[in-house]
């Protein structure tokens, strides 16, 4: 299957919000939520974020059950909520499939996979499944000597860290976006 900007609105158009998402499994949306009350973007963050003038359509292919999207879902809706640009919708990867093949990565499925739209839903960027600080940390702590405990608290550096690594892309895209003839001449800017 071709990921086209058809098949992107009727998936954006079927997405949740993120609310909405937790909501599918309350009991699993705790540690989403307690994540998400831990961040908060820097007053550089927050002015970068508000600066953004292109419409972008984010959606995040999921699973409320994974780590990992609860270790960085939280941080890209703090993302999102710091701009009217970004619509930030969630899709449980499970239910799209028909979306979440043709995003493997290594011959695997993998959560959480961002797609980054154009405001008609051309498609930009696809990012995931983890950023380049969440596998540094993942390896100095499975490939050494020690090894968390599961549900261990993730690191206040590394919540930072990754925050930052998402808003970078939120960023490249967005300027992408800001710098395309093809938006600028539809735009007269």
């Amino acid at each position: 299957m071709t990921i086209n900007a058809g098949l992107l609105r009727q998936k954006f158009d079927a997405a949740l919000t993120y609310e909405d998402y937790l909501e599918t499994d309350p009991e699993r949306a705790t540690p989403w939520r307690e994540l998400e009350q831990r961040c908060v973007l820097s007053a550089d963050q927050q002015a970068l974020l508000e600066r953004f003038s292109r419409r972008m359509p984010v959606l995040c292919l999921s699973g409320i059950w994974c780590g990992d999207c609860a270790q960085q879902g939280p941080l890209l809706e703090i993302i999102a909520r710091g701009s009217d640009c970004i619509d930030l919708r969630w899709l449980d990867r499970d239910e799209h499939l028909d979306l979440a093949e043709p995003l493997r990565l290594n011959a695997g499925l993998r959560v959480p996979m961002v797609i980054f739209m154009a405001e008609d839903f051309e498609p930009v960027s696809v990012a995931g499944d983890r950023t380049l600080s969440r596998y540094r940390s993942l390896a100095a702590r499975k490939l050494g000597g020690a090894c968390p405990l599961p549900g261990a608290a993730v690191a206040e550096d590394e919540v930072r860290a990754t925050t930052q690594e998402w808003l970078d892309e939120f960023e490249r895209v967005h300027l992408l976006l800001r710098l395309s003839g093809r938006l600028r001449q539809k735009h007269g800017d």
